[in-house]
């Protein structure tokens, strides 16, 4: 997923992108919570549609790009916001809470049955896919570094002790926990703080996203 993804900063950015793709998404990222719910559920149709490239927008940092994303297509903005373009021409958008899986398969049936689709991945390991998600929408550049290891953290703070030895390992690589068998997302953003690494963050998530794919 992370090679289809487009950083989005300008309006010319945005006019390359849509002009240049016959089918393309785009992904207005927010900074509340409705932009990790969203994104995910985005995410999860467009896995299964390799041949989709998608735009993100951090409307926040890149409003200009954002501003022409509505003029050129006449639709309000709103974060998070997805919007599905066939030779340029918007075909769908939902915003908000209406980012769902309810709401996203029908429109991608209805609008999109040419494209492909293949077929999702499965197995013992599955339960990693939320951390994969995750890490795809930091890497690609869909939620800011604040956000994402704040949700990283409370992620794996309400499933580690689930985990086996290797994945909990594994998952507590990312951050200096100076706590080898629980998990306090304050204390651990606090000692990261306190105790930077010299490995910056996009490149140990790189790392471990890498890794995950092994397991």
């Amino acid at each position: 997923m992370r090679e289809r993804m487009h950083p989005l900063t300008t309006p010319e950015e945005v006019d390359a992108f849509i002009e240049g793709h016959p089918v393309a998404a785009i992904f207005k990222a927010g900074t509340c919570h409705k932009t990790m719910q969203g994104w995910g559920y985005v995410e999860q149709m467009l896995r299964v549609r390799p041949s989709i490239p998608v735009g993100i927008i951090r409307v926040v940092e890149h409003r200009p790009a954002s501003n022409r994303v509505a003029e050129r297509t006449g639709i309000v903005h709103h974060s998070p916001q997805i919007i599905l373009f066939r030779n340029a021409q918007p075909l769908f958008e939902l915003n908000n809470w209406d980012i769902t899986p309810e709401n996203l398969e029908p429109l991608f049936a209805a609008h999109l049955a040419d494209v492909p689709v293949v077929e999702a991945g499965s197995g013992a390991r599955s339960d990693l896919e939320p951390y994969k998600r995750l890490l795809d929408a930091y890497l690609g550049g869909a939620i800011s570094e604040p956000q994402f290891a704040w949700t990283y953290l409370n992620l794996f703070r309400e499933d580690a002790a689930l985990r086996s030895k290797e994945e909990f390992d594994l998952l507590n690589s990312l951050f200096g926990n100076p706590d080898e068998h629980h998990i306090h997302p304050m204390a651990i953003l606090q000692f990261e703080q306190n105790n930077p690494s010299p490995t910056p963050l996009r490149e140990r998530a790189r790392a471990l996203r890498e890794r995950l794919e092994t397991l």
